[in-house]
């Protein structure tokens, strides 16, 4: 007689999982999880730090583009918005010197821009991830 008859049936492997098994391996997951993520974020927040960065550079290659055209820089009234749209009262505007969404910081808010600037001729600048002058890593404001 086959032993995997009995009873004259045939025997039926058991091909699933166990709920101890999808527990384990769910537990496994949760503990890689819990060690993985602040590490992923903290990638995630130096990312959003370096593309203010390269935001910032090319605002400012805008700012000095639409100097030499017109002759000076952006007031502070007529902000970044001088880079994408010709001002009223302004001649020699050859822009647009910026895409709208570069004014807009990682974080969702508008780049602060400065003429005359504190250190420079014109300052430009994030207040980083919590929006709020100072702050360490990526709360750190960042000026170009």
């Amino acid at each position: 007689m086959d032993p995997s008859l009995s009873n004259g049936r045939q025997r039926i492997n058991d091909a699933g999982v166990t709920l101890l098994e999808v527990m384990v391996v769910l537990a496994i997951t949760a503990l890689l999880a819990t060690f993985a993520t602040p590490r992923l974020m903290a990638n995630f927040d130096r990312a959003k730090s370096q593309a203010a960065i390269a935001q910032m550079e090319n605002a400012k290659a805008g700012i000095q583009l639409f100097y030499i055209d017109v002759g000076r820089y952006p007031t502070e009234s007529e902000s970044l918005g001088a880079l994408i749209k010709m001002p009223p009262t302004i001649q020699n505007w050859r822009g647009p010197y910026l895409d709208p969404e570069n004014i807009i910081d990682p974080w969702g808010r508008e780049y602060i821009y400065r003429f005359p600037g504190n250190v420079k001729k014109f300052d430009l600048l994030t207040l980083g991830g919590d929006g709020r002058l100072g702050g360490q890593s990526s709360d750190a404001d960042i000026y170009r």
